[in-house]
Order: C-alpha cells, then structure tokens, then sequence
C-alpha cells in the first residue's frame, strides 16, 4: 500500500477528506522523522516501536571488484512490531 491508497482507506474510516488524511499522514512520518533524528524512540502501543540502532564501522568488499573497502560507522531506524500487529498477521 502506498501513501494514496492509505490517506484513502484513512478518509473512509475517519470521515477526512482524502486531502485531510494526506496531511495527517505526512504530519505523522514527519514526527517520527524529527524525533529519530533527535535519537529518540518512538512507540505506537499495539502496533510497534521505532527505534535508532547504531551500526559500527566494518570491512566489507566492493562487489564489482572485490576490493576490500571499510564501511563508516552510521545510525538506521529499526522497527519491531508489537502484540497487535503481530497477532493480526495470525
């Protein structure tokens, strides 16, 4: 499901107008990107939290040529699904 298929199915459920759910939308992604970006965790109870890992520096190797390269060390964003979701896939 992409962004316009869930601000419509949101519309429906909520009454919104399409519009109205793409901005909540985009106003709740741009939350979770400041605060992630601030280092904090955040937790939707029921369906998941978002959290920031931290990944070391590591060697790796060029695919291409198979030169050995070292890999910075860097920040992503992990998820892991809570109860609610995870028993909605059963």
């Amino acid at each position: 499901m992409r962004k316009p298929e869930l601000a419509t199915a949101v519309a429906d459920q909520t009454g919104l107008t399409r519009d109205k759910a793409s901005e909540v939308i985009t106003a709740f992604t741009d939350q979770v990107s400041a605060a992630a970006a601030r280092g904090e965790d955040i937790t939707l109870i029921g369906f998941g939290t978002f959290t920031v890992r931290h990944r070391e520096a590591r060697d790796g190797r060029n695919p291409q040529t198979g030169a050995s390269i070292r890999i910075p060390a860097s920040k992503t964003v992990g998820f892991k699904a809570g109860k609610a979701l995870k028993d909605s896939l059963r």
